[in-house]
């Protein structure tokens, strides 16, 4: 589906961005043998797997968080899929999800934007309440800072043009009319 940039607000561009993001690494990531793809690199998680399995455990967590879902996450290192396919199907349905939930959030629905949502952190202790926008926020942002890390552990593994990530590629990309 192409779409006029123009036509979304700035968390409903960022939603469209990390699914962007997410397929290009994960197209990228494809083309590693087992061994590339489980290699400890020194990362905060240490592999490219634990690190893309990281922020599908953090994505669901903060999701749900947002639509009051039970999510099942016992640990923020939990290998929700040990088979790439596998996670990979998982982050595909994940990233359209969390479309869905910025745009009807954006037209007030799901309690809009400004929703406070409780939670506590996995680690536990106390109460948090933040608006739906910043937990959001928070999530592009965790997102990008992890798809850094895994940049990075491409080129530890080889790989000599891990994909372009820029935000501004992708808005020239939708204003082009190709498909997001």
């Amino acid at each position: 589906m192409s779409a006029n940039v123009e036509s979304y607000g700035d968390l409903q561009i960022m939603a469209r961005y990390n699914r962007w993001a997410n397929r290009r690494v994960y197209d990228c990531v494809a083309g590693l043998d087992d061994d590339a793809y489980r290699r400890d690199r020194g990362a905060f998680f240490g592999s490219i797997h634990a690190t893309l399995n990281h922020l599908l455990v953090v994505d669901r967590l903060w999701t749900s968080r947002i639509l009051g879902d039970y999510h099942g996450i016992k640990s923020l290192d939990q290998i929700l899929h040990d088979e790439f396919d596998a996670l990979r199907g998982a982050r595909s349905a994940m990233d359209d999800h969390i479309v869905r939930v910025v745009d009807r959030l954006c037209v007030g629905l799901d309690g809009g934007l400004d929703k406070e949502i409780l939670y506590r952190m996995i680690s536990g202790g106390d109460k948090h309440a933040s608006p739906a926008r910043h937990i959001l926020l928070t999530l592009f942002n965790h997102q990008t800072h992890h798809r850094g890390q895994v940049h990075c552990l491409l080129t530890q593994a080889g790989v000599e043009n891990p994909p372009e990530l820029d935000v501004i590629v992708m808005l020239g990309e939708l204003n082009d009319g190709h498909p997001e």
